[in-house]
């Protein structure tokens, strides 16, 4: 089991900004590729953005393209989603998950946080 720990998220207005972040409470962080999923209600849980282990590659889900950024802190054992310009259609749960590479960077990944509400205002 590897835990992951989000925090953050909250409301916020439409145009507005807010990140996250997840902590691993394991020194293994740099062997874990890490990824931002998301689920709004009534929805499929959906990829949002991914990260490498060094943080030299990042995806995107065309969506989020541009207005969020994922990067994570090795020494840290903590990744980010900073989320900009924030619309209605991205309230939702969001969770950070972590895997050892097999299915990076959409998924499935094989470790889960337990997610945190993003809810934004129009």
């Amino acid at each position: 089991q590897v835990p992951l720990i989000e925090s953050g998220g909250g409301l916020v207005q439409a145009g507005g900004s807010l990140s996250v972040s997840c902590s691993m409470s394991m020194r293994t962080f740099s062997s874990y590729v890490m990824g931002w999923f998301r689920q709004a209600p009534g929805k499929e849980r959906e990829f949002v953005a991914a990260i490498s282990w060094s943080g030299a590659s990042t995806y995107y889900a065309d969506s989020v393209k541009g207005r969020f950024t994922i990067n994570r802190d090795n020494a840290k054992n903590t990744m980010y989603l900073q989320m900009n310009s924030l619309k209605p259609e991205d309230t939702a749960v969001y969770y950070c998950a972590a895997d050892l590479g097999k299915n990076w960077p959409y998924g499935p990944y094989d470790y889960w946080g337990q997610g945190t509400q993003v809810t934004v205002s129009s």
